[in-house]
């Protein structure tokens, strides 16, 4: 009788042979939700957004309250201001703006705030109510909202998925617990993947600013024309200057690269952010630079998202710019997920395969081996791409992992 490890190997075995013989990924399709904006959403989430970390109690009472409802409790909120501010509104609206989502309640602590995240949600389309806790209590806060997230739950359970093309996927990236074999398969699986779909008309996102250290002359060459090269030498140079440099005790190395990129056999960040960059591919150039949590808007096509390389930061920003489906390559083996994004693991590590097989949806050790080659392995990713769109849960949200953290600039007022 085979363990669960082994008929996962041979699952992934299985599907990693190569889908696509023909080359033919303009006509590949898959099944999703239109929502009011054109986006097309690869879940159907009514979310429990809570404006700050004292209104996550009632959230969470609500999503206890209404099944099949998703609260997402996080720590902020309370006396941001500038920028930090700015990007805590930009995440909130953008998270319940995600086309995953069908229908936002917002719960805060007071009404102003609270209107703010609902009016920016509302600018969708999609269905979107606001509750203040002040002035009425938990108790009756949680009774009203509760009644308003079963009609959306109802409504959205009705709603139809449809057949739509591969050019409406917004595919992220970012990878995590990377080892030398990441830089050798994961990472360029997914490059061959975004080599192939970045033509047929996919929005593509990566990020991890600190991680490029070492290979910034390379993804400066990567941008689409020499002044958007500028431009994002000039972003990374300032976390460089502004960040690394005037808050390090010692050197990147307090972080970077990890202990554990360390025990898998990275050495320096150097090593790190060359296998880093193999996501992007050998033909991909990124068209424009994104603030945190920002939303592309230059058309379909690779950008690049100024992140913290933190992996449950990072995909809840690149979730928050519109991205519905994730992938992330692992070496060591990282078990992150994320609430409303599937994300998809992808790793080339035989070892990880054998331990950790529960937390890997594609296995592309064989490409390791010489089993198997990039361009099959980067057709069993999109394969996975198109089932995961179709419905098929991935191994982070089979196992309930629903990391929701956001990035802070700095302390509070």
């Amino acid at each position: 009788m085979q363990n669960n490890s082994e008929v996962a190997i041979a699952a992934s075995a299985a599907q990693n042979k190569g889908v696509f013989a023909n080359g033919d990924y303009k006509s590949l399709s898959f099944q999703g939700w239109k929502r009011e904006n054109g986006r097309v959403g690869v879940r159907n989430h009514v979310v429990i957004l809570p404006l700050d970390d004292l209104s996550n109690s009632a959230c969470e009472a609500v999503a206890h309250t209404i099944k099949g409802t998703l609260a997402l409790p996080h720590a902020y909120g309370r006396l941001q201001f500038g920028k930090d501010l700015d990007l805590f509104f930009r995440t909130l609206i953008g998270i319940g703006s995600n086309p995953n989502v069908a229908a936002v309640v917002v719960i805060g602590i007071e009404e102003g705030w609270t209107k703010r995240v609902v009016d920016g949600i509302a600018k969708t389309g999609k269905p979107v109510s606001g509750f203040g806790i002040e002035g009425h209590g938990d108790i009756a806060t949680i009774a009203k909202a509760s009644y308003v997230a079963k009609q959306y739950l109802q409504w959205a359970t009705e709603l139809k998925r449809e057949e739509h093309a591969i050019s409406e996927l917004w595919v992220s990236t970012k990878c995590g617990e990377s080892d030398t074999t990441t830089g050798l398969s994961s990472c360029p699986t997914v490059g061959n993947m975004y080599d192939k779909l970045i033509p047929e008309g996919i929005y593509g996102v990566f990020g991890e600013t600190s991680e490029i250290t070492g290979a910034e002359h390379l993804c400066k060459s990567r941008a689409a024309t020499p002044e958007l090269g500028e431009r994002w030498y000039k972003m990374w140079k300032s976390y460089q200057d502004d960040v690394i440099e005037a808050h390090k005790t010692d050197d990147l190395s307090d972080s970077q690269p990890t202990k554990g990129n360390i025990a898998g056999g990275l050495t320096t960040i150097e090593e790190k952010a060359l296998g880093n960059l193999e996501k992007i591919g050998r033909k991909s150039q990124f068209i424009e630079i994104l603030e945190p949590a920002e939303a592309p808007a230059k058309g379909p096509g690779l950008y690049y998202m100024d992140t913290s390389s933190a992996a449950a930061e990072c995909v809840t920003l690149m979730a928050a710019g519109g991205y519905v489906v994730h992938t992330f390559p692992t070496g060591q083996g990282n078990v992150i997920g994320n609430p409303i994004v599937p994300v998809i693991k992808i790793t080339g590590n035989p070892k990880t395969m054998r331990t950790m097989a529960e937390h890997i949806d594609v296995d592309v050790s064989g490409v390791l081996r010489r089993e198997q080659t990039l361009e099959t392995a980067g057709d069993a990713l999109i394969h996975m791409i198109q089932r995961t769109a179709n419905g098929r849960l991935t191994a982070a949200e089979s196992l309930g992992h629903r990391e929701f953290v956001l990035t802070k600039l700095y302390r509070s007022a």
